[in-house]
């Protein structure tokens, strides 16, 4: 019996998870992806909930325990550097069981699973997808025309996939705060920790990565109608320094690293919104069907969990994607919606506005140590979390022992 073929777009968290199932599955794989190499860097991600039980049965979870961030805490800064807040942990860590680990680790780890599962063709994207009767024709921008059975968009928030077959950037919903991260050298000695410097209408931030001398920063401030074009990064060194002029502490110094950094990112935190995961032969998985945005804190989690899903329904329907992409969806689309739920309200709160505001933040900030019962609103607020992370029905799909491609 043929393989059936899948062509994969995109070899991130989503894509490479992809690419083992399919191929544990029985299907031949093919992963493109636009990046000349796997991407290294990027910030922290937190795999949570049902995702833990996704990467254990990939078989990744122990490697990601053991190259987790352990961050310990966040202190709170002034112009001059000095200690006005700390908070213990790493924002976000409720639950001990959670793993915080640097994306590109994780790509890492799931790229070696994969690699005997799937075709990689690195330096390359789809250009035009021709739907027929039999299959997919996709024509590549450097390796020319190929036939797939299917096609999966697992290319992240500005998905080609999903413009070419879907109608187009539509989908995408600006949450009103940009985001940008990059590596720096560590001068500030973080062992575990992290710095975050806040004032009115920016914040930023540098975070231990675990590797001697090295950070990463994160700077983030409120769009508020600014224009920039996500294609030209001069144009978003520009607005960076607009926005961050004569700001304190070392954030001229995060400015000038940002120039220099070799994985530099920017963009806005934005969600994508579609009445439908997929189309004839085409899906989406990850942000490229239902991104919540970097301020939801479950991108990772949602990404693993979809593509195992995606990848389970169509070997149970042994291949018949119709049936599979319908079933994929109705599994995820509520985990999904809970999920970015929170990045709806976080995009109010995390870059505080007006002077009063930041002083409020940074005052709440202040007094946690002092405030009662605050065990008590960290668990509320960790009971939320985690029910988000749960909130799927996790099935267990046979696997069969197959060798590798």
């Amino acid at each position: 019996m043929t393989k059936r073929t899948v062509l994969v777009s995109g070899a991130g968290i989503a894509g490479l998870t992809l690419a083992y199932w399919l191929g544990r599955y029985g299907f031949a794989v093919t992963v493109v992806e636009r990046a000349g190499a796997l991407r290294q860097g990027g910030q922290a991600v937190d795999i949570r909930g049902a995702a833990l039980d996704v990467a254990e049965r990939t078989g990744v979870l122990d490697e990601a325990r053991a190259a987790a961030t352990d961050i310990t805490g966040m202190s709170y800064v002034d112009a001059q550097g000095e200690r006005i807040a700390w908070m213990d942990g790493a924002f976000g860590a409720f639950d001990p069981l959670d793993v915080e680990i640097l994306r590109g680790d994780l790509l890492a780890l799931l790229r070696e699973r994969a690699g005997d599962h799937a075709e990689f063709v690195f330096g390359d994207t789809i250009t035009a997808l021709t739907e027929t009767p039999d299959g997919v024709e996709v024509t590549l921008a450097r390796s020319g025309p190929r036939i797939f059975d299917l096609v999966i968009g697992a290319d992240g928030l500005r998905s080609t996939v999903r413009e070419l077959a879907f109608d187009g950037d539509d989908a995408l919903h600006d949450l009103g705060v940009v985001i940008s991260t990059f590596t720096v050298p560590d001068r500030w000695g973080l062992d575990r920790t992290q710095r975050s410097f806040v004032e009115p209408g920016r914040v930023a931030t540098v975070s231990d990565t675990r590797i001697e001398g090295e950070a990463r920063a994160a700077l983030l401030f409120p769009s508020e109608g600014r224009v920039y074009d996500h294609r030209d990064v001069e144009s978003q060194h520009a607005l960076l320094a607009e926005v961050y002029e004569g700001a304190a502490w070392d954030v001229p110094f995060l400015l000038a690293q940002a120039r220099r950094a070799p994985d530099f990112y920017f963009d806005a935190c934005a969600q994508v919104r579609l009445e439908s995961w997929s189309a004839g032969r085409v899906a989406l998985v990850g942000d490229a069907a239902c991104a919540g945005s970097p301020l939801s804190g479950q991108g990772t989690s949602v990404a693993l969990v979809g593509a195992y899903v995606l990848a389970g329904e169509l070997a149970a329907a042994d291949g018949e994607h119709r049936a599979a992409f319908a079933r994929y969806e109705q599994r995820l689309r509520e985990f999904a919606r809970v999920n970015n739920k929170f990045a709806l309200g976080m995009a109010k709160r995390v870059a505080p506005r007006t002077p009063w505001q930041t002083r409020l933040h940074l005052w709440q900030i202040r007094m946690i140590p002092h405030t009662p019962g605050k065990n008590l609103v960290f668990k509320l607020i960790g009971r939320q979390v985690k029910k988000a992370a749960t909130a799927v029905d996790l099935p267990d799909y046979p696997v069969p022992e197959i060798s590798p491609r």
